[in-house]
């Protein structure tokens, strides 16, 4: 019989397995962790689904039958390459190897990801990393990239997202901005130097005037659309920039304006459906994920 031609459910296939290495039905069903009926239903639909006999009673119990033999061969392949696909999927193997595509904010990329990834390649020494920096949303549908990092949760059904944190940007800017302010600094602000951002600056000025600062035009004495330039910038003094809060306050040139956040919101990490069944990228993510939400897990 062409047992290659056959399709059958992995579960009673399991069940026939697991039923031959036992060597009855009780054993087999106490491995299993299921009842002894509901295993012999499983191998007795097995048999009826290839119109064989897979087992005869002998003095010693179940025995194989030569066609039970013949497909023993074929189910143990396909339960070690399980075993081997279920090891790999939560990181255990070492063999993943080949590009990946990840997509993040300026930001992301550039301060949080390189220890992160220092560790994925030590991991997984195959792995080639392909960083993409971009504040515009990568287009996973038509991979632009494997993976991305985003502060907004998808929408489209073709992608799939895991929620690893949350993040907060407030107000930095040098010491000597803020020491001719006077107090409250909330009215004071509004008469300070700010960089701005060349597009969509509205939505900053919008989400500032939430706060109690309401700016105009010509306070803004510089204007970026790069996060990285924008905070470069407010480092050296030019004007009061913005600022994730785990970093900002870990920068010793600057001073935290007031404790309010500006901007806040998730953290998703976003893959196609489909490359999630591609295991490079499907370990990725899932490291990835473990190394984010212990990132982000403490910030307040």
């Amino acid at each position: 019989m062409n047992w290659q031609s056959v399709k059958f459910d992995w579960n009673r296939a399991r069940a026939f397995l697991v039923t031959a290495e036992e060597g009855s039905l009780s054993a087999a069903a106490k491995a299993l962790g299921v009842s002894q009926p509901t295993l012999g239903r499983q191998v007795a639909a097995l048999e009826e689904e290839l119109s064989t006999a897979l087992f005869e009673r002998g003095g010693r119990g179940l025995e194989l039958t030569r066609n039970g033999l013949e497909l023993l061969a074929y189910v143990r392949a396909m339960g070690e390459a399980a075993s081997s696909l279920s090891l790999a999927a939560t990181g255990q193997a070492n063999s993943i190897e080949g590009e990946i595509a990840i997509s993040a904010s300026e930001i992301t990329a550039a301060y949080i990801l390189p220890p992160i990834l220092q560790r994925l390649r030590y991991q997984y020494p195959g792995i080639r990393i392909n960083l993409v920096a971009s504040n515009e949303a990568s287009d996973l549908r038509r991979r632009a990239a494997d993976i991305a990092i985003r502060n907004f949760r998808p929408t489209e059904p073709d992608l799939i997202a895991r929620k690893v944190g949350e993040f907060s940007a407030t107000l930095y800017a040098r010491p000597e901005i803020l020491a001719d302010l006077p107090s409250p600094l909330t009215d004071g602000l509004c008469k300070a130097p700010f960089i701005g951002f060349l597009s969509n600056n509205e939505r900053y000025v919008g989400a500032l005037a939430q706060r109690g600062l309401k700016l105009r035009e010509e306070q803004f004495v510089a204007r970026t659309d790069s996060h990285l330039v924008h905070w470069q910038m407010a480092r050296a003094g030019i004007g009061i920039g913005m600022m994730p809060v785990e970093l900002g306050n870990a920068e010793a040139e600057v001073e935290r304006v007031f404790e309010d956040k500006v901007f806040g919101g998730d953290v998703w990490l976003v893959s196609h459906r489909e490359l999630r069944m591609n295991l490079r990228v499907r370990t990725v993510f899932d490291f990835l994920a473990a190394e984010l939400t212990e990132y982000f897990e403490p910030q307040k």
